[in-house]
């Protein structure tokens, strides 16, 4: 598959044009929002594309990319946006509005499966198998092809995966479930950044 991958510096171009319905997905320093930066934000329409926006660490100032994440008439689909929207808001200060997120979704319609990460979507879905050895490379610097090539596949293949399983979700009467679910996205992310990462519904 040839992929349409192009690198932005700090913003999204100002005459660039996208469609009503993107996958994103982000890479960061780490895992701990509070040490770990956000370098990079990946965008794609679902037609074989992906635009990377390296994004100043210095000042965070992309008011392009901020004007499409809370354009509330853009479905955004995420894999697991509960890290990648606290990231978001962390650092771009922005609450990203419309959003789906086909980890919940494999949660709540792949009952016949404990394996939800992105990898395994993939492969059930599209057939691929991608390669997860990039992930824990250094995204703050100079990016090689490997890395971009890397971030493009984490979003290029969500608009599929979104619609595969919207369809298991009807079909198993569980799509009123997760609309309900995804409404507390917002509310857990706030949570992290107040520091209750545990379950507050355990006993």
């Amino acid at each position: 598959m040839k992929l349409d991958i192009k690198l932005h510096k700090e913003d999204l171009p100002d005459d660039l044009v996208l469609s009503d319905n993107i996958a994103v997905d982000c890479e960061f320093m780490g895992l701990n929002v509070e040490r770990d930066n956000l370098c990079l934000v990946q965008i794609s329409t679902g037609n074989h594309d992906a635009h990377i926006i390296q994004l100043n660490r210095e000042t965070y100032k992309a008011p392009n990319l901020k004007k499409i994440l809370e354009n509330k008439k853009i479905n955004k689909i995420f894999h697991y946006a509960r890290a990648d929207l606290l990231f978001i808001k962390k650092y771009l200060k922005s609450n990203v509005e419309n959003i789906n997120c086909t980890k919940i979704m494999s949660k709540l319609a792949r009952s016949y499966s404990d394996k939800h990460g992105l990898k395994d979507l993939i492969k059930e879905f599209t057939g691929n198998d991608i390669n997860k050895s990039l992930q824990s490379s250094d995204f703050g610097g100079d990016l090689s092809e490997k890395q971009l090539q890397y971030c493009a596949r984490d979003v290029i293949y969500l608009h599929e995966i979104y619609r595969c399983l919207n369809k298991i979700l009807v079909r198993e009467k569980r799509d009123q479930l997760y609309d309900e679910a995804i409404k507390f996205v917002h509310c857990r992310v706030n949570l992290d950044l107040a520091s209750f990462t545990s379950d507050i519904w355990s006993h």
